[in-house]
């Protein structure tokens, strides 16, 4: 497993509701609606030197989200952005950081599917956890093509982030099954969706091309890799992609929070990428690392 648990996690104050609990005692109702049938939105942020990546980003996404499946009594930006804050303060963090940050319908009168028995507002859960990037960046990692297909907007629109991830973990299974780092996930139409927990780029003679997000999330990460490239003059692509043009490819590489600008180095037992694309590479990676500290909102 790439995530593994660090002690200093075993005391870390949690944000349950208004109020700010210790781990042991950090719990939701059993009628609160993410227990009931997953529902609820989330955004996964980290934290870089006393600053919250793309913060605004995360939180009008999360607004977003929560509008689209029509929440009622949903916090305000800046209530949510405050009791981020106060995590992370009662917590001493400032670097090295991943949140999770979860918004429930609420809680029910009584179980059900109905979200008319949602009569209390919107549930916020704040978890923050020392915990470094997810994948080795240096290595890159392995990846098999997915049997499970990832829903498209026929479905359920892939645009709302929402916590019914079973789509994705179903996909993982397959991974882990194969001893494999991730999952590859194609469209129901066979083009190339994403990985099952990041976005996917590739770049073919020396232009990024990037999966249309019809069938995957337009990931914040996927969206700054974007605008990095434009503002290197790097010609970018947002189309179909067929797996095997992801195979005969100079690089393919993920984008997301928990792993920032990933290699991909195996697809299905076979090698992809090679040198061509390493000056495309580090560019993008040096222009990552410095667009950081601009885009971080200051904890206060």
């Amino acid at each position: 497993m790439q995530q593994r648990y660090d002690p200093r996690n075993a005391d870390i104050m949690i944000h349950v509701n208004g109020e700010l609990l210790p781990r042991a005692h950090a719990r939701i109702s059993v009628f609160d609606s993410v227990v009931q049938g997953g529902d609820a939105v989330w955004e996964g942020m980290r934290v870089y030197q006393g600053g919250v990546m793309m913060l605004s980003r995360h939180l009008a996404r999360l607004q977003a989200s929560a509008r689209s499946l029509a929440f009622e009594g949903t916090p305000s930006t800046d209530t949510v952005r405050k009791a981020l804050f106060d995590t992370l303060k009662a917590n001493g963090m400032r670097d090295g950081v991943h949140v999770r940050l979860t918004l429930t319908r609420g809680e029910k009168i009584t179980s059900g599917m109905d979200p008319r028995l949602n009569q209390r507002g919107c549930g916020l859960i704040v978890l923050a956890e020392w915990k470094p990037v997810v994948y080795d960046n240096a290595m890159g990692i392995r990846a098999i093509t997915s049997t499970t297909r990832r829903m498209g907007p026929q479905v359920l629109d892939p645009k709302i982030h929402h916590n019914n991830l079973l789509n994705n973990i179903l996909a993982k299974m397959e991974a882990n099954a194969a001893g494999v780092d991730a999952a590859l996930m194609l469209d129901v139409e066979g083009f190339v969706a994403e990985l099952n927990d990041i976005n996917l780029f590739c770049v073919i003679e020396g232009e990024l091309h990037t999966p249309t997000t019809r069938s995957c999330l337009g990931g914040i990460t996927r969206g700054l890799v974007l605008e990095l490239a434009n503002g290197l003059g790097l010609p970018t692509h947002v189309r179909d992609l067929k797996l095997e043009e992801l195979m005969t490819a100079e690089a393919v590489f993920g984008t997301g929070t928990m792993g920032e600008l990933t290699p991909v180095r195996e697809i299905d037992g076979r090698a992809v990428g090679n040198e061509r694309a390493r000056p495309v590479l580090d560019a993008l990676n040096s222009a990552f690392r410095k667009a950081i500290p601009k885009m971080c909102e200051p904890i206060r």
